[in-house]
């Protein structure tokens, strides 16, 4: 940080042109980490995971047994199973041609499994919004801290640019006078 941006209300001026009280929950915390030279980049995942309920993450694991292969292949397995015994083994099956029993299981499974997934979605959904609202901030620190860094190498520039005229008017001056007294004309 600059030498005019030692508070955080000459900060918000600074980099947002806005006072303090004008910025958004995101800004005002950025605000607060760049004055305490803090790291805001933070784990997700990690947070996101420890608030989890024990229901929610059950969810989470039927949700991704759901939809995956060995979900698919088991489920084919026990349907082929199903119709092959109740079709052809069986002298007396239990679930007769056209398998209204297995019908409703399939249906009632449906209807379970559904809001499952759903439940998982949106908390990746929310998961995913709070990854995005780090990464602005992320962004948004890494931004001001560049534009500081700029700043300051046109600080450094501009004094050694002072520093150099500085320097040359003095050579001038000593030729100058070494000329005068050399009785030269200058």
């Amino acid at each position: 940080m600059t030498n005019h941006t030692t508070n955080p209300d000459q900060a918000a001026h600074h980099w947002f042109a806005k006072s303090l009280d004008d910025l958004n929950h995101v800004e005002r915390h950025l605000i607060d980490h760049l004055m305490q030279r803090k790291m805001i980049a933070k784990d997700v995942n990690e947070a996101f995971v420890e608030d989890m309920s024990f229901g929610e993450r059950l969810a989470d694991r039927v949700s991704r047994f759901g939809g995956s292969w060995t979900f698919i292949l088991v489920f084919v397995g026990i349907l082929v199973a199903w119709t092959g015994l109740n079709a052809y083994v069986l002298t007396r099956p239990f679930d007769p041609y056209p398998f209204i029993f297995l019908n409703l299981l399939l249906s009632m499974l449906a209807a379970f499994q559904a809001p499952v997934i759903m439940m998982s979605q949106n908390r990746q959904a929310a998961k995913d919004r709070l990854d995005a609202t780090n990464d602005y901030k992320v962004n948004l620190k890494a931004e001001i801290e560049i534009m500081g860094l700029h700043e300051k190498l046109d600080q450094m520039r501009n004094d050694q640019l002072q520093l150099m005229l500085m320097k040359q008017q003095e050579q001038i001056d000593l030729l100058l006078k070494l000329a005068r007294e050399n009785g030269r004309d200058v």
